[in-house]
């Protein structure tokens, strides 16, 4: 058997998608065109996308599509798994923060906002929803931008399509979804990248059927005026989150509760982060420290 790969970028992230069988993969060529098509849908940055017009739109139900529908459902999973601390409704904060434009075009240096977003934390419980006629209603002041959940969502997507032709894996910008194991039997083996030296890896998982992310705060961040921001919000405070974590690798039965459950042990901290993992039984985690040190689960042993 042989490993088909296909590399391209979308969402602001370089993808990778691997499929292991005799042949060429019919379905491999076309994994970009799906990344396209739910981008259109998803993206915060497009003017005409879906999302877009849906943030322009307050008080009145508005029909969505299945593909918007279906990651505002997986946005709702995942606020309730982390009681909250990962939610789509930060738009305006991140946007406050100086996250305003794709990264690959976001300056090094951004201006200082005239003032501070205030206000408090709205669920998406604040948002009227009617699923039989699949509509979505946003409150006055609220939007979303569905980010980390849009590309695990997307990444589950693609794998499970990509798996009719034979074990698969696919990697959206560090989001990656694991039909099962290779032919043979064999686990997938997934490097786990060293923030501090780009060309070094910590360790190497061994994966088979189920979900890894990387969350970090050393990616996408930039400076306002002079202080350094990033990308992951603190919905409780509304500010670019204030941890010790660099990077959290979680590894989870899907990638849609890893990229979640990655993203909360950056906000948790490591002491609390950590805690909140071992807590959970579904949960394996791995953080770098911005001190350089290497932290693990318990479970993470079963990986390794």
């Amino acid at each position: 058997m042989t490993l088909h790969r296909l590399q391209f970028r979308a969402m602001g992230s370089d993808m990778l998608a691997v499929v292991e069988s005799e042949s060429a993969p019919s379905l491999l060529a076309q994994v970009p065109a799906w990344f396209e098509e739910w981008e259109q849908v998803l993206s915060r940055f497009r003017f005409d996308s879906e999302l877009t017009r849906l943030n322009q739109i307050h008080d009145q139900p508005v029909q969505v599509s299945d593909t918007l529908w279906d990651v505002f459902q997986a946005a709702r999973e995942a606020e309730q798994r982390t009681s909250g601390l990962v939610t789509p409704t930060v738009l305006d904060a991140i946007i406050e923060a100086g996250y305003d434009r794709p990264f690959d075009v976001l300056p090094d240096q951004t201006k200082p906002k005239s003032a501070r977003v205030s206000g408090t934390f709205q669920p998406l419980t604040a948002i009227a929803v009617d699923p039989s006629a699949r509509t979505i209603t946003l409150p006055q002041g609220l939007g979303l931008d569905f980010g980390g959940v849009a590309k695990g969502w997307a990444a589950h997507q693609a794998m499970k399509r990509l798996q009719a032709e034979g074990p698969a894996l696919m990697d959206a910008g560090g989001d990656i979804a694991v039909s099962g194991p290779r032919t043979d039997g064999s686990p997938w083996q997934i490097g786990v990248a060293n923030p501090f030296h780009a060309d070094q890896e910590i360790e190497t998982l061994y994966l088979n059927q189920c979900g890894v992310a990387t969350s970090g705060k050393n990616r996408r961040r930039w400076k306002q005026g002079d202080r350094l921001q990033h990308h992951i919000i603190n919905p409780l405070t509304r500010q670019p989150a204030e941890t010790n974590v660099l990077t959290a690798t979680v590894i989870a039965p899907t990638v849609m509760e890893a990229e979640a459950a990655a993203k909360t042990a950056v906000i948790l901290g490591s002491q609390y982060g950590l805690a909140w993992i071992e807590c959970d039984s579904i949960l394996a985690g791995l953080f770098v420290l911005e001190d350089r040190q290497v932290l693990y689960s318990e479970r993470m042993e079963e990986y390794l």
